[in-house]
């Protein structure tokens, strides 16, 4: 089966760091590239970021260049989102998601959300 998994949320202070990860199985994930998404209640998905083997590109969000950081590690299927300069406007639910196509494209798997609060 395929799953995505993402972890790593939480509630920070303004100005805090957290790290996600998404870890990846049932699918070839050299093949994909995986974008993180975002939606705060009321508000539509926004895209965060997206690379990885799939294409080895990486894309950010104006709202969080320079503070977010995405990278993967292949040995172990994950991509992670290193997000630094947190501010009240990140809280969110995090998404990660797999595109065979690459980024910009639509995505073929969607793994559950993980929590972000940051307070002010």
């Amino acid at each position: 089966d395929v799953q995505l998994q993402a972890s790593g949320g939480g509630l920070v202070q303004a100005g805090g760091s957290l790290r996600l990860s998404c870890a990846a199985s049932g699918f070839t994930f050299d093949d994909y590239a995986i974008g993180w998404f975002r939606q705060a209640p009321g508000t539509e998905r926004e895209g965060v970021s997206c690379g990885g083997s799939g294409d080895r590109s990486t894309y950010y969000a104006d709202s969080v260049k320079g503070r977010f950081t995405i990278s993967s590690d292949n040995a172990k299927n994950t991509v992670y989102l290193q997000m630094n300069s947190l501010k009240p406007e990140d809280t969110a639910v995090y998404y990660c998601a797999a595109t065979w196509a690459g980024c910009g494209n639509a995505y073929d798997y969607w793994g559950q959300g993980t929590q972000v609060t940051v307070s002010s």
